[in-house]
């Protein structure tokens, strides 16, 4: 355990507290430094993190001074917490955390570990005296510990879909309304494609708001690798479909902060939209000489989003997101599927989403946080599909890891050139982020 994880472990025992006003409190102990940090304030279900991504990019590149605030990390706490692209140093955010802790008014009830962490985030950009800071919402928007801002530069909501509806309400009504908590009178709103019954909630508040509002198109592709969108041509970094939607968010909100006189030339904004990077989301990873792609998608859009992508790969017969072109044994046209899971998602809807007769699924637990039981979603998932090649539980990742690579003929031929299947590591960021801190160690 590392120093910081000691100093938030005590405070994750308050679990997720929706609400304000304890980050209000806790803020107004440290002198409200988020007063003093102009926002873009990024909420939806899925594609919130490559969003900011996008738009913290492309804003270093034109010169400015931006932070970035995202959840949850993958292998480092300081992951969160960025300036110009690069992690808060690990020393830095220890003597940030015994700050904010030290600020706990003695007589308050405890705040949650995330609004510890997310102080901490506003004492360092204002500290640093960013010229922005592009803020992802933790968990649904109207009552998350970053809503603590009155009059962001803009608010961006990206997709709804049926995720955390435990907390944020049953409908795509009750989560868009929560999501569209994050809107302030007057200020910008950059909307993305949502279902009917929440795009209603969200048009509905931003005429009461009074907020100006674009609801851009996803993006056009124009060639492989190259997209369009609102007049500019650039290089689509990351992969998937949901991309040409997400990049198109992005640059819509960077087209606002043009036409408010920020030096943005279309120019600076393809280039930037280049360069981003966002690891762990449709990322491919060579792991002991096997191509493998990793995704955190933990929830029904994401898992939709995924399998989508994995059936253009399979079209194609090939990937070249890896340095030179990686094909795959594709005469079943099955995948290999290595999914851990937490034991508050909807298991059935993702499951549902991402399997296929003839797949192979290997459940593994996710080390370290309350996971959903491999043997229980072994059952579900012989349920959902009951056509899989093979289905079984694993007690580790890297142990399933090794059966899914293993070709069955190689020890028999002692052949090299068997071309590898289709594997697949997803189902929680929490694992991918597992499994990224175990290889880099």
């Amino acid at each position: 355990m590392t120093r910081i994880d000691e100093i938030l472990q005590p405070f994750a025992w308050f679990g997720i507290k929706l609400g304000l006003e304890s980050s209000q409190r806790l803020l107004e102990r440290l002198g409200n430094p988020q007063r003093q940090v102009p926002i873009l304030h990024v909420a939806g279900s899925n594609g919130k993190g490559s969003v900011c991504a996008y738009l913290s990019t492309v804003l270093t590149a034109a010169g400015y001074r931006v932070g970035r605030y995202t959840s949850p990390h993958l292998v480092d706490w300081n992951e969160r917490i960025c300036l110009n692209g690069q992690p808060i140093a690990l020393t830095a955010l220890e003597h940030l955390l015994q700050q904010v802790v030290a600020a706990i008014a003695p007589d308050a009830p405890s705040p949650t570990q995330f609004e510890i962490i997310t102080a901490a985030a506003w004492v360092y950009f204002a500290q640093q005296k960013v010229d922005v800071a592009v803020i992802e919402v933790g968990l649904g928007g109207r009552l998350d510990a970053t809503n603590v801002c009155d009059r962001p530069l803009a608010c961006v909501i990206t997709t709804i879909s049926r995720e955390h509806w435990q907390r944020l309400g049953p409908t795509l009504a009750d989560i868009a309304r929560e999501k569209a908590g994050i809107l302030k009178l007057g200020c910008p709103a950059v909307v993305g494609p949502l279902p009917p019954e929440a795009m209603a909630v969200v048009r509905q508040r931003i005429a009461e708001l009074g907020c100006p509002a674009v609801y851009p198109a996803p993006a056009t592709p124009i060639e492989a690798g190259w997209a369009e969108s609102q007049g500019i041509q650039y290089s689509l970094p990351l992969a998937g479909a949901i991309q040409l939607q997400n990049s198109a968010l992005a640059i819509a909100t960077l087209k606002w902060l043009q036409a408010q006189g920020w030096n943005l030339p279309d120019s600076i904004i393809a280039r930037g939209i280049a360069q981003t990077q966002w690891p762990g989301r449709l990322q491919w990873f060579t792991w002991q000489g096997h191509p493998l792609l990793i995704d955190g998608a933990h929830n029904s859009e994401g898992a939709i989003a995924l399998r989508q992508y994995v059936d253009q790969v399979l079209a194609k017969g090939q990937s070249n997101d890896l340095a030179g072109e990686v094909c795959f044994n594709l005469g079943q046209r099955a995948v290999t599927w290595i999914i851990g899971m937490m034991r508050h998602k909807d298991h059935q809807e993702v499951l549902a989403a991402l399997l296929r007769p003839g797949d192979r699924l290997f459940l593994v637990p996710v080390p370290d946080n309350p996971a959903a039981e491999p043997d229980t979603l072994a059952l579900l998932a012989q349920e959902i599909c009951p056509d899989l090649h093979e289905c079984q539980p694993f007690t580790d990742v890297f142990e399933a890891l090794t059966v899914a690579v293993t070709p069955p003929s190689s020890s028999k031929t002692g052949s090299t050139a068997v071309k590898p299947d289709l594997t697949v590591l997803s189902g929680s960021l929490y694992l991918i982020g597992y499994f990224l801190a175990k290889v880099r160690s």
